[in-house]
């Protein structure tokens, strides 16, 4: 997820450069897949996710966000009927949590991470989920790069994103090393109802140098080297692990208000990685 709104440089898919993408054939099989079959409030399996926790003293987790991310059940559990689900809640009364942007964080969250244990080189990943919508959210499925360099250059690729009032759009960016924040290189594409009321199928198809953003099959932008500004600086072919989060508040989606859901929660039917990588 951007540490800011990846608004300006950020191209409509109807202005992109002509989308290519290939579902999966018939009998192919991802290399990894997550299911979420198992008894309701049972934790996400360690072997493949990590909760990351905290509030980053050092940026508010880069966004200036309220949220304080825990690994506690009542943020991101099974819900007993095949899902994921990844809850902002308010924070409990006098839980005095600590927070970058202010004294103390007022809502809790989760982030989970695939990073050191799972992640794609090339092929396409694809998350099945209801994202929620509402003032002050941003809701994100994204992945960083394994290489080892500090943000930006590290390299990112927002599969979605669904900010605040915004509700039936979804975007995908994608930032490197001179390519960040509000410069992001992505599109978006307009939803027939809010993100929150159906699942839908995000996507990337991550091929070398190209990258495709789909949501139900249907691709609404693709990312090409020449596409970069100068030094075309293309930090893509590279593993990359996924992450999951629903953060709150923020420089791009402002702050959460009385209309806002809580619990506001994503809920992820399905994770699968196609092609090359590792498990």
């Amino acid at each position: 997820m951007a540490l800011v709104p990846a608004l300006v440089g950020l191209l409509s898919g109807c202005g992109s450069a002509p989308a290519h993408t290939e579902p999966p054939a018939a009998g192919d099989l991802p290399f990894w897949q997550a299911e979420f079959d198992g008894p309701a409030a049972t934790r996400p399996p360690e072997e493949s996710w990590t909760a990351e926790s905290g509030n980053r003293e050092a940026e508010g987790w880069g966004n200036n966000e309220l949220q304080y991310y825990t690994d506690d059940a009542a943020n991101s559990a099974l819900d007993g009927e095949g899902h994921l689900v990844i809850s902002a809640r308010p924070a409990p009364a006098g839980s005095e949590l600590p927070c970058f942007t202010q004294e103390f964080c007022t809502w809790t969250s989760a982030r989970l991470t695939t990073g050191g244990k799972v992640a794609l080189t090339h092929g396409r990943v694809e998350v099945r989920a209801k994202m929620p919508t509402g003032t002050g959210l941003l809701p994100a499925i994204w992945m960083l790069g394994d290489n080892g360099v500090e943000w930006p250059g590290q390299g990112e690729i927002d599969i979605c994103e669904v900010v605040g009032g915004e509700p039936r759009t979804a975007y995908g960016t994608a930032h490197g090393p001179t390519y960040f924040n509000e410069n992001g290189m992505g599109g978006s594409t307009t939803l027939a109802a809010d993100a929150s009321e159906a699942f839908h199928t995000y996507a990337v198809d991550k091929q070398p140098r190209r990258i495709t953003w789909s949501v139900d099959g249907e691709p609404y932008f693709t990312l090409t080297p020449s596409m970069l500004p100068s030094p075309h600086d293309w930090v893509f072919e590279q593993d990359m692990h996924l992450l999951l989060d629903v953060a709150v508040g923020g420089d791009w989606p402002g702050p959460p208000d009385a209309s806002t859901p809580a619990p506001a929660s994503m809920t992820v039917d399905h994770v699968r990685f196609y092609g090359t990588g590792h498990a």
